[in-house]
């Protein structure tokens, strides 16, 4: 095993304990955050009633008329010391295929009404990732963000928006700022980019993220109408594992038609995620887990 940053444990009232378990994130301490709200749940001990994992830490809700603080914490910690590094751990999890359309009429005319807020006022948001990126150019670019897949670390902050952490070396990472000042605009199911994540955007609204496309995929239903959340409003799951496919604006309309129709269904297909074999061969382990989308 080895050597893991001792996690920090911090009370919220009466009623919550926050668990950091690294200062950086990092696809290690994602997985290490997976496998421990993994084994939470199924434990389940008498008196936890909601378990919220994040980028390097996660969150729990507890009764403290039911489980004692430290009852609870001396679980949390004992938790911690079984997972270790959790690179032997396979977790089980879904692929699923989103489909996009990169360079999109409508993102583009809201970054341009925006772009006194922006780094580059004369690039879109995609062509400054590009340049920044040292990208030959957007179309490179484009091929670098759907060419790999990316892992679910998070999902929140609005309602079914998820954060992906793109799953290559660290030094082949796409890296891009925030905006300056946040929009008052972000068309719904806009694919963006802030730091080291990629999201999509659940639903209209506010947002500081570069904007690069859209996706027709509808990813928060609160109706629960469309045949993908049958189960639950929400698509996307901690440790869900991303493919952008880039699409043109023909296959777009298709399916918007079919949303509207109540026919479009997301391609998800499932898959165990092992860490280990993935760090010892990142593009080898990533072609293997694409496999099942074709």
């Amino acid at each position: 095993m080895t050597d893991v940053q001792a996690a920090r444990y911090s009370w919220g009232g009466d009623e919550f304990v926050f668990v950091e378990l690294a200062e950086a994130m990092s696809l290690q301490a994602n997985f290490r955050v997976m496998a421990i709200a993994k084994a939470l749940r199924e434990l389940r001990p008498d008196g936890v009633l909601e378990i919220c994992p994040a980028n390097a830490s996660y969150q729990v809700r507890y009764d403290p008329d039911v489980l004692e603080p430290q009852e609870l914490l001396a679980v949390l910690q004992d938790l911690e010391k079984q997972v270790g590094d959790a690179h032997d751990l396979a977790l089980p999890t879904r692929v699923l295929e989103i489909p996009v359309l990169y360079r999109d009429p409508w993102t583009t005319e809201t970054l341009m009404r925006f772009r006194d807020r922006h780094q580059d006022p004369e690039a879109t948001d995609i062509e400054y990732a590009a340049r920044i990126n040292g990208y030959a150019d957007v179309d490179e670019f484009i091929a670098a963000h759907s060419g790999s897949p990316w892992f679910t670390s998070m999902v929140g902050f609005v309602a079914g928006l998820p954060f992906k952490y793109q799953m290559v070396p660290r030094d082949r990472q796409i890296v891009v700022p925030k905006y300056l000042r946040p929009r008052t605009d972000t068309p719904k199911q806009t694919v963006g980019y802030g730091g080291c994540f990629s999201c999509i955007y659940s639903v209209r609204g506010a947002g500081g993220y570069q904007m690069f496309g859209i996706t027709p995929a509808p990813i928060y239903d609160p109706t629960q109408s469309l045949p993908d959340f049958t189960d639950f409003m929400v698509l996307f799951r901690p440790a869900d594992i991303v493919k952008f496919t880039p699409i043109d604006r023909e296959r777009y309309d298709t399916h918007v038609a079919e949303v509207e129709a109540g026919t479009f269904r997301v391609k998800a297909r499932p898959v165990e995620f092992s860490l280990q074999p993935f760090l010892d061969d990142p593009d080898g382990y990533n072609a293997r887990l694409l496999e099942v989308l074709s």
